[in-house]
């Protein structure tokens, strides 16, 4: 088996990702595996019964991936557009528009270098002659967050989803994700927040968009940040983020920690979520 280049964190029960807005799975939940057997099944296992998301603009597929032992559906996104402008939803215009499977890889990984285990894995590999990341699709999956917010539902701990939604918050500033919506945010039935299908992250922009949603931050993705450098984002993603993509990464998470030690010099260790 392929030693994995990069550290994994994901728990072995855990599932990946799927487009927003699809229902739960039919089928039953995988068997327990370790995140190098999970890496190795989303690699080799053998793909059948390819069909188009009916949601979403990029069209990715869903298979069921079969190794002999164990059969799992799997997502598979092939889209690599890059235009100069691009006229997004409300006649935005983005410059320097990309829209790549690269980042979905890219975003799972980064996640795992930060401590994070709600960003499914999603590992490369060529589907039919074409380069694709391939994500395992979702086990457990109760409700997308814009089904939670149409029937009204409240996780029965709310402080924890508020959490949640910080490390969503923080995470999608750090990658620069333009792309987040309520449909590609997935509660499980355990009231878990997925963070799902990253195809428009990594924009060029060093920034953060919206620091008002940036009030708290748990205590470990905050030192995650903190031990980000250029050698482990290297050694992580060099073959799925170019070096300037890279290096845009550290200077937003620059940014990030700067934001947060400002807001702990302020009101005190009240801003961090053990």
């Amino acid at each position: 088996m392929r030693k994995p280049r990069y550290p994994l964190a994901v728990a072995a029960a855990v599932v990946v990702a799927v487009v927003s807005g699809v229902a739960p799975l039919a089928q039953d939940a995988a068997p327990p595996l370790s995140p190098e057997a999970m890496e190795e099944f989303l690699l080799h296992a053998d793909l059948s019964d390819l069909d188009r998301v009916d949601v979403g603009v990029t069209g990715s597929r869903r298979a069921s991936a079969s190794d002999g032992r164990i059969t799992h559906d799997v997502h598979i996104q092939t889209v690599d557009i890059q235009r100069d402008t691009f006229v997004a939803a409300g006649a935005r215009v983005e410059l320097n528009f990309r829209d790549s499977y690269r980042y979905n890889i890219g975003a799972y990984r980064l996640a795992v270098l930060l401590g994070m285990d709600n960003v499914p894995m999603s590992v490369p590999r060529r589907v039919n002659g074409d380069p694709a990341a391939v994500t395992w699709w979702v086990d457990d999956v109760a409700m997308t967050e814009r089904d939670r917010i149409e029937q009204r539902a409240f996780p029965p701990n709310p402080q924890d989803a508020y959490s949640q939604f910080y490390t969503m918050y923080a995470f999608d500033e750090l990658i620069q994700n333009r792309d987040r919506n309520p449909g590609n945010s997935l509660w499980t039935t355990d009231w878990k927040l997925w963070l799902i299908d990253h195809t428009r992250a990594f924009r060029p922009d060093v920034e953060i968009s919206e620091p008002e949603r940036l009030t708290r931050i748990s205590r470990s993705l905050l030192e995650g940040m903190r031990a980000l450098t250029p050698e482990s984002l290297e050694d992580a993603m060099d073959d799925i983020l170019t070096r300037q993509e890279r290096e845009r990464v550290l200077a937003r998470r620059d940014l990030l920690v700067e934001h947060f030690d400002a807001r702990i010099s302020r009101i005190g260790d009240a801003v961090l979520i053990d």
